[in-house]
């Protein structure tokens, strides 16, 4: 029997996977004996876990819940926009041996680390700062997402948007402070699999067999919603995915945690292939809900980010229900984890310790979980301000595309890059970027392009203009250990 509200058992399976997910992040604390540990999960993850890992941390709220509210309301756009991301990430698992070789040769953790080591603590501070407030407008979209599902549950229960941003809040406390990365990949892979089973497979199949077939869903899909097309608005999503993806802070972490290049080539490479195969079927359940779930129903969740739980509400029976709700959770909360930790290890490793270098182990760890909290709070704020999931990332990935892509890739292959290079191509870059979106997005065309060419063009003429031919210390050893 289908219903079209929660039950309570719906209510209980998502409370037993929350409470799961604190548990583990406990248990799995008694692995953490260094902040190598507690930031790259001692260097031990193979290309299986890693698979599970990326793909979930891709698939989070705004990808899921955010891109089906885009799919609903604008139809091919979703998959528009999905698609460089997807080829970014392909590239980037390309390169993803290199950023291992140079994590394990050269004990570098981060992107920052990477900075510092070729061009100085400056860069290391700028590019920290850039990393830490766009992984907390990341974390603010996850929070945003998550809020959602639980005020759907609130009007079971009595629970607000308010109250459950606060909740979302505290479950990704736990278990990120107390287990660093550790906690995070092993979340993320139980994680993998709910998503997997009772989001991506679950409510397509079920959207079929109550509609009655694929043929009647074709029938009544409204041609502008398959249509494919491009505005300056998607022009600038897609240059915005693409360039974040050479610098996306917590993919690089991902293939500094690898135990191998090998390991770091092909865990990027399956878990990118992954999500590439649910990015239609997004798209599906985002345009298949004008069939399913009416527009006044939808009206009631107060966003479109409420597509896929309220096409789950309304399809699957009880008990399925709540495994579905609860897999949508763990979409949300694997990519909140995981910029969540990205964001506490830059905060302290990659800023507070440029102006405390002799601060012990135990202290930094001490203040990561300090951390761990105040970052969320800040995320918290964000979140009840601007309450669209998408808004939120696209926010926060505009700037940071715009002024640390280019300049990290730079870093990892351009030997020519100067410190004055990378600040310029750093700053002309945000300048733009901000600068473009204050004034209204002119020509309807994103702030990422024209922050991209800025940047582009500071870092390109300034290095060549300040560059001295002298020994590359760093760059060189690093190819012979990346095996180039």
């Amino acid at each position: 029997m289908v219903h079209n509200q929660l039950h309570a058992i719906d209510l209980i399976i998502i409370a037993a996977y929350l409470i799961s997910m604190v548990l583990i992040g406990v248990v799995v604390v008694k692995k953490v004996q260094s902040m190598d540990d507690y930031y790259l999960g001692g260097r031990s993850f193979g290309p299986l876990v890693l698979m599970a890992t990326v793909c979930a941390t891709i698939i989070g709220g705004s990808g899921l819940m955010g891109r089906a509210g885009v799919a609903y309301s604008s139809g091919f756009k979703a998959i528009m926009t999905a698609l460089p991301y997807l080829l970014g990430m392909f590239i980037f698992s390309g390169f993803a041996g290199r950023i291992s070789a140079v994590g394990t040769t050269f004990h570098v953790t981060s992107i920052p680390d990477l900075f510092e080591q070729r061009f100085g603590k400056t860069t290391k501070v700028i590019l920290g700062c850039l990393i830490a407030f766009t992984m907390m407008g990341t974390v603010a979209s996850q929070v945003t997402a998550t809020a959602t599902i639980i005020n759907m549950l609130g009007n079971e229960i009595g629970i607000s948007y308010e109250m459950g941003a606060l909740i979302a809040c505290v479950v990704f406390i736990v278990y990120t402070a107390t287990s660093g990365l550790f906690g995070v990949i092993y979340t993320d892979v139980f994680q993998f699999v709910m998503l997997i089973l009772f989001v991506y497979i679950l409510i397509p199949s079920a959207s079929l067999v109550k509609l009655g077939g694929l043929s009647v869903f074709l029938e009544g899909l409204a041609p502008e919603l398959a249509k494919p097309y491009l505005d300056g608005g998607i022009v600038g999503d897609i240059i915005t995915y693409f360039v974040f993806t050479l610098a996306g802070a917590e993919m690089w972490q991902r293939a500094f945690a690898a135990k191998s290049q090998k390991a770091a080539k092909e865990g990027l490479f399956l878990g990118t292939l992954a999500y590439g195969l649910t990015i239609p079927l997004v798209w599906f359940m985002g345009v298949v809900a004008h069939q399913l779930v009416s527009a006044e129903k939808l009206a009631q969740y107060g966003s479109t980010d409420a597509v896929v739980p309220a096409l789950a509400i309304e399809i699957l029976p009880v008990g399925l229900t709540g495994l579905a709700l609860a897999g949508i959770l763990s979409v949300i909360m694997s990519t909140a984890d995981s910029y969540l930790i990205v964001s506490v290890q830059t905060c302290v490793h990659d800023i507070y310790k440029v102006f405390n270098p002799n601060i012990s182990e135990k202290k930094e760890l001490r203040l990561t979980r300090v951390f761990a909290v105040i970052l969320p709070l800040g995320a918290l704020v964000i979140a009840l301000y601007i309450k669209n999931a998408y808004s939120i990332l696209m926010f926060a990935w505009s700037f940071y595309a715009a002024a640390a892509g280019l300049p990290a890739f730079a870093a990892l292959y351009w030997k020519k890059a100067t410190k004055a290079g990378i600040i310029a191509g750093m700053a002309a870059g945000f300048t733009v970027c901000v600068g473009w979106k204050l004034a209204g997005v002119p020509f309807g065309l994103g702030p990422t392009v024209p922050g991209a060419i800025a940047c582009a063009a500071a870092l390109v003429g300034v290095s060549l203009a300040t560059y001295r031919k002298t020994p590359t210390p760093f760059l060189d050893p690093y190819q012979n250990a990346a095996g180039r």
